[in-house]
């Protein structure tokens, strides 16, 4: 398993598959094919052609190769490669026309790229332990906390990162609550997070502290739908449910810096063990593997804040993940809008009351998050391709 680097990653949206992705496979291809090409052409398959122009995909792409030569891009959304639905085709032509390079890759989600064949895993192998209950069952004999597990396994420098990442996510929250207008895209969605977070103020303090909790949500949702820089947590289209939560703890509970990089190395490690071992990409496994994911992620971040053991925390993070399962990714013209933004604001939500209902048990329960994460990997692949960021289901065909 790799490092957390690899799943934290900081980047414009408003999509680490279908923006993130792409943009970086073809700044491979022009390191790889060099200054020769006379021309490219880029061909997009399955969910990648399907709803790639509103995610912006031909518009990442281009920004790459039309400063090295022309480019064009060729839509294919009703044919999807074996290995992964998100199949991109490179190619480069001399002046004669005669192909120079080909190359076949894939968005696996996250902002992910790989060959057919690969290892999802793109990264070094760093973690010994890649289930839940291995790494759980490791802590309690030694004492450990999940972050001090993270800490064994990548190192001190860690904490330098994740504090990048921190200051990336306070950040999207500050300049989304202060953004009004429309978000890009046609569908006419004006941003509400400003909204949120005014109304919050004038509610008692429950109230107020679940619309603040809305309000960073959006905040950060509706900068990565504008393509303002996020951190993937663990993808794009999910990129707001970690940071409201930390940011709501540590502004509401005064919970310091350095435990809120605590929470975020647990966070990134029960995502890491989700991507490992089935999939954060909504187009291969549907929302559940991105909005699903990310509510266990912060409900692991939470509980850990709030002193949870390790098992309350594993509970937390189970919760978070079961009660999303079969969640479908439809989003309406292929924006990383409705139903996205929204979702978010729920799911961060959802997140505290996972870490609630976690802290009143002794964190015995039923069926353990590896479990869950084996059943959403399995429902994923059970779910029709209608409901897996194609635009071509669901709320994505409602009128």
């Amino acid at each position: 398993m790799e490092s957390i680097r690899q799943l934290y990653k900081i980047g414009n949206g408003p999509s680490s598959s279908h923006t993130m992705g792409p943009r970086k496979a073809a700044m491979r291809f022009v390191e790889k094919t060099g200054s020769e090409a006379s021309r490219f052409e880029v061909v997009l398959y399955g969910s990648l052609a399907a709803t790639g122009k509103g995610h912006l995909t031909d518009k990442a792409i281009l920004e790459v190769l039309l400063p090295v030569a022309p480019a064009d891009i060729v839509w294919k959304p009703d044919k999807v490669l074996p290995f992964h639905t998100n199949g991109m085709t490179f190619k480069s032509f001399d002046s004669n026309g005669n192909i120079l390079d080909e190359w076949t890759v894939y968005s696996v989600g996250g902002g992910d790229i790989v060959e057919e064949g690969q290892s999802r895993t793109v990264g070094q192998s760093i973690y010994p332990l890649t289930k839940i209950k291995d790494i759980l069952k490791y802590c309690e004999e030694r004492g450990l906390s999940y972050w001090e597990y993270v800490e064994q396994c990548e190192g001190h420098a860690i904490w330098d990162y994740l504090h990048e990442v921190w200051e990336v996510m306070k950040a999207a929250v500050v300049r989304g609550i202060e953004a009004e207008g429309v978000l890009p895209g046609g569908l006419g969605v004006r941003r509400k997070a400003v909204s949120y977070y005014v109304h919050a103020e004038g509610y008692n303090k429950s109230l107020k502290s679940r619309g603040l909790v809305y309000a960073y949500a959006l905040a950060v949702s509706e900068e990565n739908a504008s393509g303002g820089l996020i951190v993937t947590a663990p993808t794009c289209g999910s990129c707001g449910i970690v940071p409201a939560v930390l940011y709501h703890l540590h502004t509401s509970k005064g919970f310091s810096e350095k435990r809120i990089l605590r929470a975020l190395a647990t966070a990134g490690l029960f995502g890491n063990v989700v991507k490992f071992n089935a999939s954060v990409s909504g187009a291969e496994v549907g929302c559940q593997g991105e909005v699903g994911v990310a509510c266990a992620m912060a409900a692991a971040a939470a509980s850990q804040l709030f002193g949870g053991t390790v098992a309350q925390i594993e509970y937390s993070a189970e919760m978070g993940l079961e009660h999303h399962l079969g969640l479908t990714c439809d989003p309406v013209c292929g924006l990383v809008q409705i139903p996205c933004i929204e979702r978010n604001a729920y799911a961060a939500a959802r997140a505290l009351d996972a870490n609630l209902y976690a802290a009143f048990s002794d964190g015995r329960h039923s069926v353990d998050f590896d479990r869950i994460v084996e059943v959403m990997k399995q429902t994923g692949h059970d779910i029709p391709s209608l409901y897996k960021e194609t635009a071509l289901g669901g709320l994505a065909v409602i009128k």
